[in-house]
């Protein structure tokens, strides 16, 4: 991934912002983020690896949607030459104007409230938003080489794939726009104004919502943490608590999957996704897999 000298470089060809600070933040499982300050504004910068750019500028389109729809989302900024992203060596950079407010924290339950309020705000005013760069929710491939660095990867993946194919067959679930990564720190709230929003809208895609919700509660700390999360959500979002309770079981072990998955991809490129993996291998032996 790039350090400040490169991302400073792109801001300064790619858009003409000359940065005066640049701060490191939590980008979620499979972005880099920055917070970015000018002399006269300030901004979000976002990369991601350059096979999910066409997802990500849905995303970007997305957070215009939203606006429009009196949701509080960080506004893309177009380069020079009037793209949404830019291309990088280490992928596709993009910047949006920064939300007003603090970065959430996931584990505080005033701020999951806010936090499940916005993201179920966001699955609903995007139930009827298209884009061609909208990806449909794919399942993992339990046969990919690189689930074979450990033994134990492959036959765990497979298990969660298994149960996710059978929930999405049998069960009528609720399908729309997803944010993907949906960490605690895309989201905000401006203590001034008491109104809570979000960065960007992530790496887009159509799925089942509840995987959006899932992803939400492993940031969260699990199901028992992430109680004022999901009531936040329930309140907010057009999933109700039926499905809530029958597919949150099997997305959460599905996302760890997610997880292991990308840990797994980017051991020896990434810092830290060894320990990632760990962690995941750890939720999804504490999780039985199907029948």
């Amino acid at each position: 991934m790039p350090d400040h000298d490169l991302v400073r470089s792109l801001l300064r060809d790619q858009w003409h912002l000359t940065p005066t600070a640049i701060t490191d933040l939590d980008g979620g499982l499979m972005s880099r983020a920055w917070d970015v300050s000018t002399d006269d504004d300030r901004y979000l910068a976002r990369m991601v690896d350059a096979a999910v750019r066409q997802p990500v500028e849905a995303g970007l389109a997305a957070a215009e949607h939203l606006q429009g729809w009196g949701i509080a989302v960080g506004s893309p900024v177009r380069t020079l030459g009037g793209g949404l992203t830019a291309t990088a060596a280490d992928g596709a950079l993009a910047v949006l104007r920064r939300v007003p407010g603090r970065v959430l924290a996931g584990a505080d339950p005033v701020d999951q409230q806010w936090w499940g309020d916005r993201l179920g705000a966001v699955h609903r005013a995007l139930q009827q938003f298209r884009h061609p760069g909208l990806r449909q929710w794919n399942l993992l491939d339990p046969d990919a080489p690189h689930l074979g660095v450990q033994a134990w990867l492959r036959p765990a993946v497979a298990d969660a794939v298994t149960a996710a194919t059978r929930l999405t067959v049998t069960d009528r679930l609720t399908y729309g726009v997803l944010h993907g990564d949906p960490s605690p720190s895309g989201f905000v709230v401006d203590p001034d104004t008491g109104r809570a929003g979000l960065l960007d809208c992530g790496a887009s895609g159509t799925g089942p919502l509840i995987y959006d919700v899932a992803a939400a509660v492993v940031y969260a700390g699990g199901t028992e943490a992430a109680a004022e999360l999901l009531d936040g959500y329930l309140a907010a979002g057009p999933v109700h608590h039926d499905e809530m309770d029958a597919a949150l079981p099997v997305l959460l072990r599905f996302r760890w999957a997610v997880q292991a998955d990308w840990s797994a991809r980017h051991l020896g490129s990434c810092p830290g996704a060894e320990a990632d993996l760990h962690r995941a291998r750890e939720a999804l032996e504490s999780r039985p897999g199907p029948p």
